[in-house]
C-alpha cells in the first residue's frame, strides 16, 4: 500500500517522479521544466495538476444513475495520472534539482501531493462509486484493475469514521513529511575523508587524477559513490579504508536517528488503526508476498540455501588472507570488498581494474541502448533538441521494431553523473504515465557514474555496468508496460515486491562475451574486450555470491524487524549489531550508524526482501532463455509479451506463471549460488 496511488522504485511505498512548467502563459501538461524551473513556475504546474485531480474527480461524483467504466473508472483514472504527473515533477524537483530553494519546493509538494493522494484514498463517496461498478466480464485488465483499486480503498481504511479516517491523514503527512526529511538528509549529508598520497596507493590511475592535492599535500575524497567505492575496493591503506568506511556509513547521523523513530512511531500507529499487529503485516498485505509471517518463512528457507555457500566463501577468503598477512585473525566489515577482490586476483587471475578502461562511460551507454534494442526489438532515437531539467541530460525517443510502421513507445531521459544537491543513488522513476491514444510513457534514470566532464573518460567498474542496465530495465518495463488503457496500471504499478525482478533478470544477460564484446572496447587504443578476461571476470563473478544473498538477508531481516514490533521497543544498533553477527562474518566496526543513511526504511519500508524474492525469480526467469540466443531468440520477444507488456493488468504471480508455465521456486537460485563450487569440482575432476 502507498500513500499515492503510484509506485516508485526507490520509493515503491511513496511517489515517482516527473516535471514542471511555466506559472505563467500557457502551461506544458506533461513537463514542467519547459518553461525553466523555478519554485514559482514549480508551485504553479503541481498546482495545474491538482486542480486538474480535484476536477475529475467531482465529475465522477456528480453522476447519477448506473455506474459504468466509462462514467467511473475513466474519471477515476484521470484523477490518479494528474496525482502522478505533481508527484513525479515534485519529486524529481526534490532529488535532481538545480538550487536548493527549488529542492526545498520540491519537498514541500511532495508532501502535498502526498496528502491529496490521502485524501483520495480516504473519499468514501469514490469508494462507493467504484464498487458500484459492474466488473466487466469481457475485460479482464480493466477487472483487475478495478479490484485492486477497491483493495487499496480499503487498506487504506475509507471503511473508517471521519474520526478515524481525520488521524488517519494525520498519520500518512507525517509519515511523508519525515521521510522526506530523512532522504534530504541524506542527500545533503556528504562526507569528506582526508588522505595522503601514500594512501592514495592501490587506487586507479584515473581516480587519482581526478583529485588534486591541496596545499598540504592532502587530497579530499567524499562519500559519493564515485568516490568512496574504489577506496573500499582497492585502497591498499586499511587506515583510509576505515576512514571511509565510518565516513559512509555516518551520514546523516545522528540527525536521521529522532526522524527514523518517528516514521517508525507513526507507522506503527497507522497499522493499529487500521486493524493490523504491526506495520509489516500492513505494508504486505496487497503484495505477492502477503503477511510477516509468509515473509518469515521465505527468509528462512533461502538461509538455509545460501549459509553453506557463504561460510566456505569466507573459509576460502580468510585462509587467503591469512596467508597475506600473518597473524590475522577475522576480516572486518570495512575490509571485505578489499580482500574480496584481493582473492579475485590471486584466485581467479583477475583485477577489476583491468576492465575499467574498455567501460568508459560514453560506450558503455551506446552499449546498453545497443543490447536493450535487440533483446526488447525496439528503437532508441536521440532527442538533441529536447528541454530538459538539466544540460548533462540525454534524451531518447523509443520506437517499437515489431511492426512496420515503428510507432513511438515514449521518450527516456538519462541524468547519469552527480551533481551538488542531487539524490545520491541509482535509481529509475516514471516521469509520465502511459495512456493508450493519449498519452505516451516516459521515464528517467538517476544515477551517479564517473564521467561526465571534459578529460574524464568515465571509467566504470564491470558492477557499474550492470547497475546501469539492471536500473535502464525499469525504464523498459516502463515504457512496455505503459502502453495499454490505464495510466496507474504501468509498469511501475505492479505489485511493490514484484517490480525488480524483471531488472534482475537483466543482469544475468551482461556475462555473455557476445553481448560484452558488443561494446567493451579499450578507451585509448580501441581494442574489444577480449574473451580469456571475460572469462576471468565471470569465473570471479560467481564467487561470492553466497555472501551477497546473505547480505540482502541481513538488509530484509533490519528491514522487517523495525517494523514488525512496537518502536519503544527498538534500539537500531543492538538491532544492527546482532543481524550482522548472524548474517556476515566480518567483524562489525564500532561507529557503523548504515541505518542512518539507508534510504530504503523510509522507501521499500519493511519490504526490502523485494531484492531478495525477487532474484528468486528473476534467475529462473533467466534459465529460461537459451544461452546461445539470448537477444535474438523466441524467448526475448516471448518475455516482452508475458511479463513486460501487461503492466499491472494481472497479478504478479500469473505474469510470473505466465512466463514460467509455473510458480518461481528456489532451484535456480540454489544453482546460480553454487556456481562457483560447482565450476572448482568439474575443474578438478571432482
Amino acid at each position: 500500500m502507498t500513500s499515492l496511488p503510484i509506485r516508485s522504485i526507490r520509493y515503491a511505498a511513496c511517489i515517482a517522479f516527473a516535471l514542471v512548467s511555466a506559472a505563467a502563459g500557457a502551461q506544458d501538461p506533461l513537463h514542467a521544466w519547459t518553461g525553466g524551473a523555478s519554485p514559482a513556475r514549480l508551485e504553479a504546474w503541481v498546482n495545474a495538476r491538482l486542480a486538474a485531480e480535484k476536477a475529475d474527480i467531482d465529475k465522477l461524483v456528480a453522476v447519477h444513475g448506473e455506474r459504468t467504466v466509462a462514467n467511473t473508472v475513466r474519471p477515476y483514472d484521470d484523477a490518479l495520472n494528474e496525482l502522478a504527473l505533481a508527484g513525479n515533477e515534485a519529486y524529481l524537483m526534490y532529488s535532481v534539482g538545480d538550487s536548493a530553494p527549488l529542492r526545498d519546493k520540491g519537498q514541500e509538494l511532495v508532501a502535498k501531493v502526498s496528502s491529496a493522494a490521502t485524501d483520495l484514498n480516504l473519499n468514501q463517496d469514490v469508494y462507493r462509486a467504484l464498487a458500484a461498478v459492474p466488473l466487466p466480464t469481457n475485460d479482464p485488465a480493466t477487472r483487475h484493475y478495478i479490484e485492486r483499486a477497491l483493495l487499496e480503498y480499503r487498506l487504506a481504511g475509507v471503511d473508517k469514521d471521519e474520526a478515524t479516517r481525520a488521524k488517519i491523514r494525520k498519520l500518512q503527512d507525517k509519515i511523508t513529511d519525515a521521510s522526506l526529511v530523512f532522504g534530504r538528509n541524506v542527500a545533503d549529508g556528504k562526507l569528506t575523508v582526508k588522505a595522503t598520497s601514500n594512501e592514495l596507493k592501490g587506487l586507479p590511475e584515473d581516480y587519482i587524477a581526478r583529485h588534486k592535492a591541496a596545499a598540504d599535500g592532502t587530497y579530499t575524497l567524499t562519500t559519493d559513490s564515485p568516490d568512496s567505492t574504489p577506496v573500499l575496493n582497492f585502497a591498499a591503506d586499511p587506515g583510509l579504508r576505515m576512514k571511509m568506511y565510518l565516513a559512509y556509513n555516518q551520514r546523516a547521523y545522528p540527525a536521521n536517528v529522532a526522524v527514523l523513530k518517528s516514521v517508525l512511531e507513526a507507522r506503527q500507529e497507522l497499522a493499529t488503526t487500521l486493524g493490523y499487529k504491526t506495520f509489516a503485516d500492513l505494508a504486505m498485505a496487497d503484495q505477492m508476498m502477503g503477511s510477516a509471517s509468509n515473509l518469515r518463512k521465505f527468509l528462512a528457507d533461502v538461509d538455509q540455501a545460501s549459509k553453506g555457500a557463504s561460510d566456505k566463501e569466507y573459509d576460502l577468503l580468510l585462509a587467503f588472507a591469512k596467508q597475506q598477512k600473518p597473524g590475522l585473525m577475522n576480516i572486518s566489515s570495512a575490509d571485505a570488498n578489499y580482500w574480496s577482490e584481493q582473492y579475485r586476483r590471486a584466485r581467479y587471475d583477475f583485477d577489476a581494474q583491468s576492465v575499467r578502461p574498455y567501460f568508459p562511460y560514453d560506450e558503455v551507454q551506446a552499449g546498453i541502448l545497443h543490447t536493450a534494442a535487440k533483446l526488447f526489438h525496439v528503437q532508441f532515437r536521440p532527442v538533441p533538441e529536447a528541454k530538459t531539467w538539466d544540460p548533462s541530460v540525454s534524451t531518447f525517443d523509443v520506437y517499437d521494431d515489431t511492426a512496420s510502421d515503428h510507432k513511438k513507445l515514449g521518450r527516456i531521459y538519462l541524468d547519469m553523473h552527480p551533481r551538488d544537491g542531487k539524490d545520491k543513488w541509482f535509481s529509475s522513476a516514471p516521469v509520465v504515465p502511459g495512456i493508450r491514444g493519449r498519452q505516451l510513457p516516459e521515464g528517467a534514470l538517476i544515477c551517479n557514474f564517473s564521467g561526465g566532464v571534459p578529460g574524464d573518460p568515465g571509467l566504470m567498474e564491470y558492477s557499474e555496468v550492470v547497475t546501469f542496465f539492471h536500473e535502464f530495465g525499469h525504464l523498459m518495463h516502463h515504457i512496455l508496460g505503459g502502453q495499454g488503457e490505464w495510466s496507474n496500471a504501468g509498469g511501475f504499478n505492479v505489485e511493490g515486491d514484484f517490480v525488480e525482478a524483471p531488472s534482475q533478470m537483466l543482469e544475468e544477460m551482461f556475462r555473455d562475451p557476445g553481448i560484452l564484446q558488443s561494446f567493451a572496447k579499450h578507451y585509448k587504443t580501441g581494442e574489444t574486450i577480449p574473451s580469456a578476461l571475460i572469462a576471468k571476470m565471470n569465473a570471479a563473478g560467481a564467487y561470492g555470491r553466497g555472501r551477497w544473498v546473505q547480505a540482502q538477508l541481513f538488509y530484509s531481516t533490519y528491514s522487517l524487524q523495525v517494523h514488525d514490533r512496537a518502536p519503544g521497543q527498538i534500539n537500531f544498533d543492538d538491532l544492527l549489531r546482532q543481524d550482522s553477527a548472524r548474517f556476515s562474518h566480518f567483524s562489525f566496526v564500532d561507529g557503523n550508524r548504515m541505518y542512518a543513511s539507508f534510504t530504503h526504511l523510509t522507501g521499500y519500508s519493511s519490504n526490502y526482501y523485494t531484492y531478495v524474492l525477487d532474484k528468486v525469480i528473476a534467475v529462473d526467469f533467466f534459465s529460461q532463455f537459451d544461452p546461445a540466443h539470448l537477444l535474438d531468440g523466441p524467448t526475448a520477444m516471448r518475455y516482452r509479451r508475458t511479463v513486460l507488456e501487461p503492466g499491472a493488468t494481472k497479478p504478479a504471480t500469473e505474469l510470473v506463471k505466465d512466463f514460467l508455465g509455473r510458480s518461481q521456486n528456489l532451484d535456480a537460485l540454489k544453482a546460480w549460488i553454487n556456481e562457483e563450487f560447482k565450476a572448482t569440482q568439474t575443474a578438478t575432476g571432482q
